[in-house]
Order: structure tokens, then sequence, then C-alpha cells
């Protein structure tokens, strides 16, 4: 490692693990942590990886099973749309590396078999996300058996790590064709033009695929008992060559999907529409909704699931999820699983928006990408801090409150979006790697202290940073073949992805392993209410308190979004007398009743503790 790269990992390290845990020891002993399933779900730490991209334990599975070439099975190492070899072996292999992270809660990319390879031609690119779903019933054999599944549910347990699974009831592998759109991009047909139902009989010729009923009378949408074969806005088929290739068997038929072509994600499209062409569910129809109340319920009782990340859930009608979420929280209550955790993918930075969700679509949690979105402009851009406090204000939105706030996973990047070193990079172009590493850490400490679920999108603890969204945020964990990842400088290491990266040495790993363990022994920074204490119009000081739920002092979180030192003083309880460090430099006592005074360096954080109150 060159003097440089020293120098880095010389001041993450101060302001990572030995600091943190060193400023601990006036602190209490943590309390004995409860049994894994009675934790709530703001007690937990999720740690979101994709099965493809962590470690390959079985290179026999890396072709799925499928004979043939890259664009048959899927598989090559060396392209980033393709499956890359990962599997449930190996992350059975790497519990020990996650737990030591602090994650509690494994949110686990899907694993259903997917359709291994689509795309027009050269526009080929395989289901190694899990995202392309054709047999909801079993595991991809591209990462292993459903007896390897539950070895990785077993060995979670067993190291009281719960294991959220990935979900999907939007839509399929795209599987069903149009017989007007012979290219495949048939172009959105809405309500207006095309309604439901029309008298009249079917319009287009009969649809080949087997199925009893066609030529029936046609009924209303509005009575689905009567349903036999609606009035398509296209005509659909399935190729000879996949017409029973989804499982369960219902869903090869066409007249349990919408059929309009391509969403804009505009109006009624963004639920009626296909999801960049893949095949849209009538989740109106109850067929549909207790067909997905079945097959995920199955999973929650043959593998012991402790909750479900849902997919695409603002493309779902309102009237699927008052089903199908209260059915699976009684599911799951019928297996001995009293905390459930459910939360949906609403990818929207309106917090007004993602409570709506919570309130009629009767979402415990939803993804809190309002969080994300303010955290990247504060931090990573150097936004008035004045916006957290804005965010926060809105946790009165969300059904149940500013508790029920407490309960939303946040987030700094993921999947689709990107990564938060990412953000910080492009955001401060002429950075040296000190800052860049300092604004990583201190948007992992908004994480970790405020209220919410916090989420690790798995690699970011070794400063992996991608080129953007979607694939370019989706690297290895095990040594990679992908020219434009090796590529990528991480930060706060000189490795690269072309080698194998769990190395709990690694700066930001140690820096998130031990504000996690600082969460874990104050229950006040998962539980306790928070209270904005101050806030600026410009970078600079941002103050929170948690209260312990047992009532209590509270602690106090200070950050600097600043790149120059900042001293003020921060309104608190009156009642506290003395004050003690969790981490940084924190006065002992007020410096009057209610104001405590707080000097902070460049991009730096401080989290101290009421010692006595009166």
């Amino acid at each position: 490692m060159n003097g440089k790269g020293s120098m880095i990992v010389g001041a993450t390290r101060a302001l990572a693990g030995a600091a943190l845990l060193a400023s601990t020891a006036a602190a209490a002993a943590p309390a004995p942590a409860p049994a894994y399933r009675d934790r709530t779900p703001e007690q937990d730490l999720i740690y979101f990886v994709l099965p493809d991209r962590f470690e390959n334990g079985d290179t026999g599975n890396d072709h799925g099973g499928i004979a043939g070439g890259r664009l048959e099975h899927g598989f090559d190492p060396a392209a980033k749309g393709f499956y890359h070899g990962g599997d449930l072996k190996g992350l059975t292999a790497r519990l020990d590396y996650i737990a030591g992270l602090g994650a509690t809660a494994i949110w686990l990319g899907p694993i259903y078999k997917n359709k291994p390879v689509q795309g027009g031609p050269g526009q080929e690119s395989a289901g190694y996300h899990g995202y392309w779903i054709t047999d909801f019933t079993q595991v991809d054999p591209h990462f292993g058996t459903a007896a390897e599944l539950k070895t990785f549910v077993a060995a979670a347990h067993a190291r009281g790590i719960k294991v959220y699974l990935d979900i999907i009831t939007n839509h399929t592998a795209d599987v069903i064709k149009y017989r007007e759109c012979p290219k495949n991009d048939c172009a959105y047909r809405g309500l207006g033009d095309y309604p439901h139902s029309r008298r009249g009989g079917i319009t287009g010729a009969p649809i080949n695929d087997g199925f009893a009923g066609i030529d029936k009378p046609q009924q209303r949408f509005d009575n689905f008992e009567q349903l036999t074969r609606p009035d398509f806005a296209y005509t659909p088929y399935v190729p000879k060559n996949e017409v029973r290739v989804k499982v369960p068997a219902w869903l090869n038929d066409p007249i349990y999907y919408h059929n309009r072509g391509d969403s804009t994600f505009r109006g009624e499209s963004s639920q009626l529409g296909d999801f960049s062409g893949l095949d849209d569910l009538f989740t109106e129809n109850p067929r549909v909704v207790n067909g997905f109340i079945e097959i995920f319920g199955r999973w929650i009782d043959d593998f012991g699931i402790d909750g479900f990340r849902i997919d695409t859930a603002r493309h779902v009608n309102s009237e699927f999820w008052q089903a199908f979420v209260p059915a699976m929280i009684e599911r799951a209550r019928a297996r001995g699983i009293p905390n459930f955790h459910i939360f949906g993918e609403v990818f929207d930075p309106d917090p007004g928006m993602l409570a709506r969700f919570t309130k009629v679509d009767r979402y415990p949690a939803v993804l809190d990408f309002a969080f994300q979105a303010t955290v990247t402009d504060v931090i990573a851009k150097g936004g008035p801090t004045e916006r957290l406090a804005r965010l926060f204000q809105m946790d009165s939105l969300y059904e149940g409150g500013a508790a029920a706030a407490m309960r939303l996973p946040t987030f700094l990047g993921n999947h689709d979006m990107g990564r938060f070193a990412h953000f910080v990079r492009v955001a401060n172009p002429q950075a040296s790697e000190d800052e860049v590493l300092k604004r990583v850490v201190l948007g992992h400490a908004m994480l970790l202290f405020a209220r919410g679920v916090p989420t690790i999108y798995y690699g970011d603890e070794q400063g992996f940073v991608g080129d953007g969204g979607d694939q370019d945020a989706r690297e290895d964990m095990f040594p990679s073949r992908v020219a434009s990842y090796n590529d990528n400088r991480l930060v706060g290491s000189a490795a690269t992805t072309a080698m194998s990266n769990f190395d709990p040495k690694a700066p930001l790993y140690e820096a998130i392993a031990a504000m996690a363990a600082l969460r874990r022994a104050e229950p006040a920074l998962s539980r306790g209410e928070q209270i904005v204490r101050l806030s600026s119009d410009g970078p600079g000081l941002f103050a929170f308190s948690r209260r312990a739920p047992s009532g209590g002092g509270e602690i106090l979180v200070v950050l600097n979004t600043s790149s120059a030192s900042v001293a003020g003083n921060v309104p608190v309880d009156p009642a506290t007398r003395a004050w003690q460090p969790l981490h940084g430099r924190c006065a002992s006592a007020a410096s009057a009743p209610g104001s405590y005074p707080v000097e902070l360096a460049p991009l730096d954080f401080i989290v101290c503790k009421a010692a006595s109150i009166d």
C-alpha cells in the first residue's frame, strides 16, 4: 500500500472501530439480546444481498443444470448482465462475516426460478437478479436447492439472524407475446380506448393456448366468478415452447394478465402496463390474490421465513395488498413468527406518497426512499441540514405516526439506483479520498443512529463504489471477472473487485460494525423516540436525541456535514446534569441548563449519553 493509502486507512480507523469502541468504556454493559423472533423490526439491522454476486460456494450449479451456451443457461462471469455463480452455499459459508458486521436480518434478493435469459438479439441479459420469475414454488437451480435454502435459514437463525425474502406479485418473466407487435414493442393501450369488457365477445384472433373457455360469452370484470375470457387490449399468445413454463400452472393462462402493452409509468399504466415487457398480472382478480397468498404462504410454512420485502409495490392495486398483507402476517403467526416484517418498495422520495401506502394499501412499512434522497442531498451533496429536520417532521403522516416511522427500512443506496459512495464521488469530483471516506462514514452514522431500520447494501462495507445504477452497482464480492467493476477505486482501501472482498479489517466494515455494536448496546438508538434538536440553512450541524424506551435520559447524536470545524450549543433536556461519551469528544456537562456545548471537526460526529438527571 502506498503512503496515501496508509494515511487514508489510518484516518478511517481513527473514525471507526478503535475510537468508537474505546469511547464506550464508561457506558453501561449491553443488555442480553432477546431471542431473535422476539425482536421487533426496529431492533434489527438489515443486510441486503444479491445471491448471485456474493459468494460462489458450488461451481457445479453455475449453469443451473441447463445445457448449451451463455444464451441458454445465462452464465457468463465476465458480463455484468449475466449469472456470475454466487449461490446459497456461498452465503451460508459467509454468515459469520455478515454477523460480524452487526447485521441481525438478511434481505435475500429473489431466489425463485427465473427465465435464464431475456431480450432481443444483441440485447440479451440473464435473470441473475431474480426478478424474472417463471416458477414461484422452487429455488432457482443457479442458486441451489430447497434443501440448501433450509440449511441457510437454519444457519442464519442459529446466529440470531432473521431471513427476509424478496417477493414479486406484480409480474412474471416476459413470456406472453402480442400478435399485433411482432417486435415485442407494444405501446400501452389505455382503458378509455380499450375498456376491460365490451359487448360482442372477443376481439382479434382466438388464442391457441390450449385453455378452455375461450369461446364462452364475455363477462364484465366486476363479476370475477363468471369471468371466462376478457376483451384484451392486445391479442396475447404464448410461444409453444413456453406454454407450460410457469408454475403454478394457472399462471400460464393469459386471462390472469392485463395484456395492455408496456407501461409508461404514468397514470393508470403504472398499475396496468407491462413493466419493461414483463407480464403484468391481473391482480384485481381474486384468483390471482388467492393464488399468491398460497404461493408465498408456503414459503413461510416450509422455511420459517421472517419477513418479506415486496418488489414493485406501487404497481399493484390497493385491494390486492389489503388482502395479501394481513394474510401473510396471520400465516406467520400460525408458524410461530410474531414479528413478521413486511415492507414494500415504493420508489418515490416524497414522504407523503410513501405514507399513502401505509394508510391506503395498509403496508406495515415501506422502504424509506425519502430518507435516502435527503441524506444524499445533505451529506453527499452538501445541502442544508434543515432538510433532514423537515424529513422527520413528515413522520406523522405514516399510519401510526412517528412510532410507525421507526419501522421503515432506511438505506443509502441499492441495486437499482446505485451506491452512496458513488453519489459522494459524483457530487464532489475534486474531493480527496479522505474527504470521500469521511462523507461515507458520516452517511452511515446517520443511517445507524437515526430512526428506522438500517439497511446495508452488500459491498458498501468494503468500500464498493460502482459506476452508476442497476448492473453497474451489482459487483461481485468474490473475485470478479467484469472489467468495468475491476477498474473502480474502492473507498478507504487499496483492494479491487478483482480479489475477494470479505475483509473484516476494511475501514468501512470496522466503522459500521462499531456503530452497530453501539446501536445494540443502547436500546434508545433503535427503539427510542427521536427528537430533532438543531439544524441549519446550510451545511453544518444537525443534532437529534433518542430517548430510552424505558424512560430516563437521552442519547444525543450530532453530525457536522460541513468541510470546516463547527462549534455551537445544542438544546437538550434541561434536567440533564452530566454527560458521558459514546463516540467522539463529548462535554461532561451542559454550559447552562438545557444548553449543551459541542465542537466537531469537519465531517465528524459525536454520540453522547445523559449520565445523570435531576
